[in-house]
């Protein structure tokens, strides 16, 4: 048995700092949450409301938690970081339930534990990558084996996965939209090959550092004070119902509002849309042909 010294389990300080404001931020979301709770209660046990005028307030209050929570677990995610071969285990073990009730078999190359610690949010949203990726090959029809490699350069994360399906999938293929967009998000880089009768890959590529923040949307685009509110709901990841509600207008006024925005800054997807609000967008290329923008 491997005896260590008590020093061996004292994580750093600059670990210290971060788990106590982890614990910190769980501590204000709890606090957070009780108190939510206990307003829509309040509203919904008011005598002074209707039934309708209840519902309704008791739906804002939880929407507008709702954006507020998504707000406060994208910084969070965003300050904390993740070994590399950490990540990967994660990715494994989201991965086991699809692996275990299916014929699919996948491999996983494991990345180099030297490499670089990820920022939490690129650690979650390769996760979501890889899975959106899996299941665009499985929905090919005849996939049996998909390889899946993660591998940090010191300034990024690159991934590469290999199925043995068809070899039909191209980047203008629907299924790999939603994979095209969250790379958008981030900065990175999506590359698609296919050979006919051998499988397909891809190749991505996700920087590590943000990009250089660009002017304020508010400086190069001319907006409506509407269309400030809409866009900062959107960028902390609010629905149009919740954007709706919080607003008091319709769902339709929400969609029209989305459009101008869409139409003004010159991309096709909310999220596009979302990440060039926060500063984090650059274009993609997806076999130098893919429509994001």
């Amino acid at each position: 048995m491997d005896v260590y010294g008590d020093d061996e389990f004292l994580p750093s300080p600059a670990s210290r700092q971060l788990l106590i404001e982890h614990a910190r931020t769980v501590a204000e979301l709890a606090d957070r949450h009780a108190l939510t709770l206990e307003s829509i209660l309040a509203t919904l046990r008011s005598r002074r409301l209707d039934d309708h005028a209840a519902r309704q307030a008791a739906i804002d209050i939880a929407a507008s938690a709702m954006v507020g929570l998504r707000m406060t677990t994208d910084r969070q995610r965003s300050a904390m970081l993740e070994p590399v071969v950490g990540a990967f285990a994660r990715l494994r073990s989201d991965l086991r339930p699809l692996v275990r009730h299916s014929d699919l078999d996948v491999q996983f190359v494991e990345p180099p534990a030297t490499g670089r610690a990820l920022p939490g949010e690129i650690a979650h949203e390769a996760r979501a990558i890889v899975r959106n990726a899996v299941l665009a090959f499985v929905d090919q029809g005849e996939t049996r084996r998909v390889r899946i490699q993660w591998d940090c350069d010191g300034l990024n994360l690159l991934i590469g996965i290999r199925d043995d399906g068809r070899g039909e999938l191209t980047g203008h293929d629907d299924s790999l939209r939603p994979i095209a967009e969250r790379v958008s998000a981030l900065g990175g880089t999506l590359a698609v090959s296919s050979t006919s009768g051998w499988g397909s890959e891809l190749s991505i590529r996700l920087p590590l550092d943000p990009p250089p923040v660009p002017e304020a949307l508010d400086q190069t685009v001319t907006l409506t004070a509407r269309e400030r509110e809409v866009l900062t709901l959107l960028a902390g990841g609010a629905r149009n119902r919740a954007i709706a509600e919080q607003l008091a207008i319709s769902d339709n006024t929400v969609k029209f509002h989305v459009s101008n925005l869409l139409r003004k800054v010159g991309v096709q997807t909310r999220m596009e849309l979302a990440a060039l609000s926060r500063g984090q967008w650059t274009a993609v290329s997806v076999d130098g042909s893919y429509p994001v923008g």
